[in-house]
């Protein structure tokens, strides 16, 4: 709302003054009812864009203002590097304004490709030249981290080269890339997708699979993105596999499972999840942002309640 002039008469009517009186108290309670819904996460989750459209609106920026609003410190786009030059600074601005920390954005991802299992040196500059761009891209909203999906495995019935082969190739392909971002102290994390629900022929779908790749690759700039989701569905075993893996995990996303909604909507227990890696990141002085890369389970501003509750729910463990 805007506020009205109601100064410029030499004086006020005693009825103006009460009604001005009335307003500011009217707007006070707005303000404090607001301020009440705003809750501390003990977590870096980050909402992505649409998730809260209808509360706030089509606006970038209303997004993030709301999701600030409502206590979440962190932000995702999978789709900001593919943004207008325009949209990219004001999103970035508004987020430097709020004092959000931005989450991935995707720099490279070829599923149905053999990108990166194959050599092809045409294919190969094409990748490069990707993750090129996105280190301009990473500056421009502060980001430090970006995705990278390394194609599907080669599956040629008539001239398969072997699974050792390949997964040499991917391992060079991704010392190149970490040569371009190490200088800029940049990072891109490697996402294991699941073959039975959604992605089937990826080259990378497990987490111990990623770990191994990224202890060869040997580069601070090559983690691995933990998606919750994806891994619930490849393997299970989630906590001791986050252990196993942690000294390699650079990001991590979440999603509950099956439908791949809000944590409480599946079978995760995401409270467990997050007060263990909470418990283990104070432990190790580390910390992370949580990709929220899913739906909302209901539509409309009940659906984007229910969400922002989900998260009060998750986080709502003793430290």
């Amino acid at each position: 709302m805007k506020r009205r002039n109601f100064l410029k008469g030499s004086s006020l009517t005693s009825l103006t003054a009460a009604a001005g009186l009335s307003g500011a108290a009217s707007s006070a309670t707005a303000r404090a009812a607001h301020h009440k819904k705003k809750r501390p996460f003990k977590l870096k989750y980050a909402p992505h864009f649409n998730m809260f459209k209808v509360s706030a609106s089509d606006a970038p920026a209303d997004q993030l203002k709301f999701a600030h609003d409502r206590g979440f410190t962190a932000w995702e786009d999978n789709k900001f590097k593919s943004r207008e030059l325009g949209e990219q600074k004001k999103i970035a601005k508004t987020m430097e304004q709020l004092g959000m920390h931005m989450g991935v954005f995707v720099a490279h991802g070829s599923i149905g490709q053999t990108t990166f299992a194959v050599k092809d040196d045409a294919v190969w500059s094409g990748v490069l030249k990707e993750i090129e761009e996105s280190v301009e891209v990473a500056k421009r909203v502060n980001a430090t981290w970006m995705t990278v999906v390394p194609g599907n495995l080669d599956e040629n019935p008539k001239n398969r080269l072997e699974l050792g082969y390949q997964r040499a190739n991917v391992i060079e392909l991704l010392r190149r890339c970490s040569d371009i971002l190490e200088p800029h102290g940049l990072v891109m994390v490697l996402e294991p997708l699941n073959w039975h629900a959604n992605h089937g022929g990826v080259f990378l779908e497990r987490s111990d699979q990623a770990y191994a790749i990224c202890k060869a690759v040997d580069s601070p700039s090559c983690k691995i993105l933990f998606d919750i989701y994806h891994q619930q569905i490849t393997e299970g075993n989630l906590i001791p596999n986050i252990d196993l893996s942690w000294d390699e995990i650079g990001y991590f996303q979440i999603g509950d499972n099956p439908g791949r909604k809000e944590p409480g909507t599946g079978e995760i227990n995401y409270k467990n999840i997050f007060k263990h890696v909470h418990a283990k990141m104070k432990e190790t002085g580390r910390d992370f942002i949580w990709g929220m890369e899913h739906g909302n389970s209901i539509k409309g501003v009940e659906g984007e309640e229910a969400v922002i509750q989900a998260y009060v729910e998750a986080d709502n463990f003793e430290v």
